[in-house]
């Protein structure tokens, strides 16, 4: 009997608790989350992928530090999934990027510089992509704390060129 977990959407949320609190006396986290978003767009790498949109599904878990929505009963205190799941939709319909991992960093770039989040895991899920395989996709955790200290702006990616000795091509 297998019991191990599909790769598929669901059967997500129960492991999320304790990505969220895996440093010990970490503050409690209230977990926002959106489970199962399909949508299309063009992203790969292969020539077949490249002109045509294709089915993404994709898991969103933001927390917050025991969101003050508890307290106050009101959306403005926490993060509101309805419009995470319309920037989610502007995203797909505007971004221009190749890999399901560099997709799935500007979701948690989303979720941590427009919706305040202190923790996310963005699962992307490109389903039925091979005949002989159900999903085939990316699953990414980052911390407000440390993401935007890995995060290089295009400026520094400039001067990375400019100090190897590498010029970028003027369009």
């Amino acid at each position: 009997m297998n019991t191990s977990q599909s790769p598929s959407v669901g059967h997500f949320a129960s492991n999320v608790p304790h990505a969220a609190s895996a440093s010990a006396g970490a503050t409690p986290m209230d977990l926002i989350f959106i489970e199962g978003f399909h949508g299309n767009t063009v992203i790969g790498i292969h020539e077949s992928e490249l002109h045509h949109a294709q089915p993404l599904v994709i898991d969103v878990h933001a927390g917050l530090p025991r969101a003050r929505a508890c307290d106050t009963d009101r959306i403005g205190d926490t993060i509101d999934y309805g419009v995470v799941r319309e920037r989610l939709l502007r995203l797909m319909a505007e971004h221009r990027l190749q890999l399901l991992e560099a997709f799935a960093e500007a979701i948690a770039d989303i979720l941590i510089d427009e919706f305040n989040a202190s923790w996310v895991r963005v699962k992307v899920v490109k389903p039925r992509k091979f005949d002989d395989v159900q999903a085939v996709g990316v699953q990414i955790e980052r911390h407000a704390a440390t993401h935007r200290a890995f995060k290089p702006t295009h400026g520094a990616t400039v001067l990375k060129f400019l100090a190897s000795g590498m010029v970028p091509a003027k369009r």
